[in-house]
């Protein structure tokens, strides 16, 4: 079963024309995703181009996979990125502790099998998908938390806390380290999640990649491995100095010609936001500054650059220095970050979300301007996730997806209506109607005693309209307190659905559903995702 994305809420205007009138925005994309008559031009385009660093990235690749006992289809995927008939397939996500919301899967799942699809139709090339671990980003926050949905059948945030406080610049989030706080996490997961058979796996397997001194990136690598490595999935850290010291030319680019760069983004920008929206903040210079385990944004000034929020400043000279015989020490922004992810990989698709695909909109000067090809940007799978029991609620209640997208308090007065042999909302509003023909009729009666009587009959006459709503209020709260357990019932509805009035794969934890199903649930949901749908996909788990 699929819904139309317009037919869901929080879209913005731009992923729904990407989505279903391309024509709308092809003038801010390089490809139509749709249209696979251009892929075997896109591919060859890929072959032709001269990548010296080839070898150097799948030797830095081995590096980072040197502790892990990686499967024959990780190891041969590897291997391919050597050869220039390899194409690459990439996402990528910040670090969220636990994997974050469920997208990320989603999205990863998308890549390795949009993989698979393309080696069947044009074998002759190698087809490897590639997660990009995005952690040289800094937005700590977006990172330390993740939602579930609890015993009480409620929606839970579990956070881990540092003891810093929230606007300390802690560096590249992937360098953080967890302290023994991070137990707390796994006491408040184990006390909010209900046991089942494969509870006690899952903490085992969770405490192994979450403990005091392993670092974000260590963590996120070893869930993300112990789940996809099977399929052949790299799993990338762009941290690495090793590929910073590939990445520097781009870097020295970005500081000598940050003005080139950043006007026809600029005016882009403004174009999108005529019609649609701009996702991104423009900023002059692409890059940050790693300095004393804080990193910062480069800015310019009239005599060289500075730091933002420090009083470090650099020449131009001084700074093309650095990247040259230090580029660990930078790290590129939201904007450049594809740039460099391009430029390292073969990259013929990247896997995004809605969000992405709106900022994407804005980048396509920066692809002109580096002089590297533009990926296809292809839509990751969207999904719902029912549950049986949560099935067989929406049937009695006769509910559909989108009644729960609905007001809280309207959907649960529409069902208890419906459920009651007195209709008290046609009562009411028939009521006021023959209530409010009674108040017309006195007062133009009072009118024709008096013109000044206007005033004092109106005011009468909306506290009546005011007690009237009061007592329509009164009388739902007094019907939801008589039809309890209905009300709980649809309050589970709307927590499993529609969590916190946003989709279920923006808010629940991908172990909320292993701790319930084991590991089987990932194989079903594999199996069902439609990777070709483009549509939002409901899977009904038996």
């Amino acid at each position: 079963m699929f819904m139309n994305y317009s037919d869901l809420p929080g879209y913005q205007n731009l992923f729904l024309d990407y989505i279903y009138e391309f024509e709308n925005v092809e003038k801010y994309f390089k490809n139509n995703f749709r249209d696979e008559s251009i892929y075997p031009q896109v591919f060859e385009d890929l072959e032709s181009i001269a990548r010296p660093h080839r070898g150097d990235l799948v030797s830095i690749i081995k590096t980072q996979y040197e502790t892990y006992s990686k499967s024959k289809k990780t190891e041969i995927n590897i291997d391919y990125l050597a050869s220039p008939k390899t194409i690459a397939v990439v996402t990528g996500q910040q670090l969220s502790i636990l994997g974050g919301p469920l997208y990320t899967f989603y999205k990863t799942i998308t890549a390795i099998k949009l993989c698979k699809q393309l080696k069947e139709k044009y074998p002759s090339y190698n087809f490897v998908p590639v997660f990009w671990m995005e952690g040289d980003d800094h937005d700590f926050l977006e990172v330390v938390s993740f939602n579930l949905i609890d015993a009480q059948n409620e929606v839970k945030t579990i956070v881990y806390d540092d003891g810093l406080n929230e606007d300390e610049n802690r560096g590249s989030v992937g360098k953080i380290k967890f302290q023994d706080s991070i137990q707390r996490v796994f006491d408040e997961l184990k006390e909010n999640l209900r046991a089942t058979e494969f509870t006690d796996k899952i903490f085992e397997k969770l405490n192994r990649f979450y403990s005091e001194g392993k670092s974000f990136e260590s963590a996120f690598r070893d869930l993300l491995f112990s789940i996809f490595d099977e399929h052949g999935l790299i799993i990338f850290n762009p941290n690495d100095p090793l590929v910073k010291f590939l990445l520097k030319d781009i870097f020295k680019k970005e500081v000598s010609d940050f003005r080139i760069h950043s006007d026809p983004v600029l005016l882009r920008s403004a174009e999108l936001e005529e019609v649609y929206h701009a996702q991104i903040k423009i900023k002059p210079v692409n890059l940050f500054f790693n300095d004393n385990n804080g990193r910062y944004l480069i800015e310019p000034f009239d005599e060289g650059f500075r730091l933002r929020g420090r009083r470090r400043k650099f020449t131009t000279d001084e700074l093309l220095e650095l990247t040259e015989n230090s580029p660990e020490l930078f790290s590129p922004n939201v904007m450049l970050r594809p740039i460099c992810q391009d430029f390292l990989f073969p990259t013929a698709f990247y896997i995004a979300g809605p969000s992405e695909i709106s900022y994407f909109a804005q980048i396509l000067p920066m692809y002109e301007s580096y002089k590297i090809q533009s990926p296809i940007i292809f839509p990751r799978a969207s999904i719902t996730v029912i549950e049986k029991n949560i099935k067989n609620l929406m049937e009695k209640f006769n509910i559909t997806l989108h009644d729960l997208f609905a007001d809280d308090k309207e959907l649960t007065f529409k069902i208890l209506n419906s459920l009651s042999e007195t209709n008290i909302s046609e009562v009411f509003t028939s009521s006021k109607g023959r209530i409010n023909d009674l108040l017309s009729e006195l007062k133009s009666a009072l009118l024709e005693i008096d013109d000044n009587m206007l005033g004092i009959a109106d005011k009468a006459i909306s506290r009546i309209h005011q007690s009237l709503d009061h007592l329509f209020d009164k009388s739902k709260d007094f019907q939801e307190r008589k039809h309890e357990t209905i009300v709980r019932q649809l309050n589970r509805l709307k927590t499993n659905l529609y969590p916190n009035n946003s989709l279920q794969e923006r808010e629940i934890n991908y172990f909320y559903f292993e701790n319930k199903y084991g590991v089987e649930i990932f194989k079903q949901i594999f199996d069902s995702l439609n990777i070709n749908a483009f549509e939002h996909q409901i899977i009904e788990l038996e």
